[in-house]
């Protein structure tokens, strides 16, 4: 389904019909699509529900709309959309910034927050970036090169995990891709992190490429109410290439 909010017309899927609701939240330039293997196994237990953010999939929105206060007003659109009064809210990677710039405006709508490989912060650079002028000049190529980065050689189906991961990808526009991630240049969430006491679950790849594990052991000290799990052997994107340890252990967590 398609939820209007403002410039935007977010795509929005559903799972499942349990009393307990998990909305998730993609990375950068990634559809809801990330999270449809552990959907298959959480929507058994949980209504599950997740949308495409600005700039991805198949929601349209323009370009320059894209910021991190319009996709955090987003996600509060798609919960009352869905009638959602309390979740627990997950998100991968720079969805992360989200799912917390959410989590501390209005902790009231959620139950627990789920944290997957999450950016935290991105520090302002003095000028344009290589991977920017990379998308600029060949987004193909540099799609590419981040989605072998992101899904390890050694982990299982990782061609076929690779070549699906470009096609996810390549659905966002160049400008899209490029103002989904520098929108987020100089955000810094990490001085509010000790204040979140959100019962959070924070998953983390042991071999991630893009946001290193220290930066996760780092924030599951700050966070008061927090637990981390290492993925072993994983690389940035253990919802798609280890779903079935993601959706246990938030089972886990959450049964607890």
């Amino acid at each position: 389904m398609f939820i209007s909010h403002q410039d935007a017309s977010l795509y929005a899927v559903e799972f499942g019909a349990a009393p307990r609701t998990l909305v998730a939240h993609g990375g950068w330039a990634g559809s809801w699509e990330l999270w449809t293997n552990p959907f298959t196994i959480l929507s058994k237990t949980w209504r599950t529900i997740a949308y495409d953010h600005r700039g991805t999939g198949a929601t349209i929105a323009p370009a320059e709309s894209i910021s991190l206060d319009a996709m955090t007003e987003d996600l509060f659109a798609v919960l009352d959309a869905m009638h959602v009064d309390s979740c627990v809210l997950a998100a991968e990677s720079a969805g992360a910034l989200v799912a917390l710039n959410a989590a501390i405006q209005r902790p009231q709508r959620f139950v627990g927050l789920v944290l997957v490989d999450g950016l935290y912060f991105k520090p302002k650079p003095p000028q344009t970036e290589p991977f920017v002028l990379g998308l600029q000049a060949n987004f193909e190529a540099t799609i590419g090169a981040f989605v072998d980065a992101c899904v390890l050689e050694s982990e299982p189906d990782s061609d076929q995990i690779r070549r699906w991961g470009r096609h996810i990808l390549s659905r966002a526009s160049l400008e899209s891709a490029v103002r989904l991630y520098e929108c987020i240049d100089g955000i810094d969430l990490r001085p509010k992190l000790p204040s979140i006491t959100i019962p959070t679950l924070i998953i983390h790849g042991e071999f991630d490429q893009i946001v290193p594990l220290d930066a996760a052991e780092w924030v599951s000290e700050q966070m008061p109410n927090s637990r981390l799990q290492v993925v072993k052997g994983a690389g940035h994107v253990p919802t798609v290439t280890r779903p079935q340890e993601v959706a246990e252990a938030i089972n886990a967590y959450f049964s607890a």
